[in-house]
């Protein structure tokens, strides 16, 4: 057995003694409904490590995060309805039937070829439209990316930035001129999709970039905070000029 498969292995038999009879009791009340948010939180653990670019930390939370797959797995092996295996076995064969460039004697040369069959290896099973498959639960700055990658692989797409930026002031325009809640918080949505468009036009990733300004916002508000702190005062008290004069030395100081 290879060392990969000792490793599966093991970790397989450590799943099996947690749901055992006389396992662990928090593992045996679990249910598939019950480890989504977990599933959640160990994927954005992981984005979170590579963001970060700590390679040990990566390795941890690749590893909570295929417990977790190996959780739902087992928990399925228990009520009869598939097991580990099936799972990979199920992606490996599409990971094959998917790649005949690479398995069998398809010929694709660029990344745009694979990206172009790709659709077309997913509308052979079974898939009926173009945006199938997109899950509703995704973030929603994800979401419109994926949207809007498979609506241009067919041409329905600006054909430079410029437009997407004219629709993004068409947006802004129209929430202005909303009167009532329910237009704004639509228009509101316009914006934000019309956004997503001009990052991904200009190839920036929209949650990587909201995060990015999330941090830099925390960093200069938390200088703010650290120096009336040390003031003796309390946020409060003091007026907005004076915490944009704190926010502007934030600026300066390269936070």
């Amino acid at each position: 057995m290879s060392t990969n498969a000792q490793a599966i292995e093991g970790l397989l038999q450590v799943m099996d003694r947690l749901l055992a009879p006389d396992g662990c009791p928090w593992d045996r009340e679990q249910s598939h409904e019950s480890l989504v948010r977990y599933l959640v939180e160990e994927s954005y653990e992981v984005i979170e490590a590579i963001n970060s670019q700590d390679m040990n930390k990566l390795r941890e939370e690749l590893g909570d995060l295929l417990l977790q797959v190996v959780f739902h797995a087992a928990l399925a092996k228990r009520e009869g309805q598939f097991d580990f295996a099936a799972v990979a076995k199920t992606v490996e064969k599409k990971m094959i039937d998917r790649h005949p460039h690479v398995f069998a004697d398809m010929n694709l040369k660029t990344s745009d070829d694979v990206m172009d069959n790709w659709e077309d290896f997913k509308k052979k099973e079974g898939k009926k439209s173009l945006l199938e498959g997109i899950p509703k639960s995704l973030p929603a700055l994800l979401r419109a990316v994926l949207m809007q990658e498979k609506a241009a692989r067919v041409g329905f797409d600006w054909p430079s930035v410029d437009g997407a930026l004219d629709k993004l002031k068409e947006e802004v325009e129209e929430f202005c001129q909303a009167d009532n809640s329910k237009e704004m918080l639509e228009e509101m949505g316009d914006i934000f999709f019309a956004l997503v468009n001009v990052a991904r036009l200009k190839n920036i990733e929209p949650e990587q970039a909201l995060q990015a300004c999330n941090d830099k916002f925390a960093r200069r508000f938390n200088y703010i905070e650290e120096n009336v702190k040390e003031s003796g005062r309390q946020l409060k008290e003091l007026s907005l000029e004076e915490m944009d004069l704190l926010w502007d030395e934030a600026k300066t100081q390269g936070l």
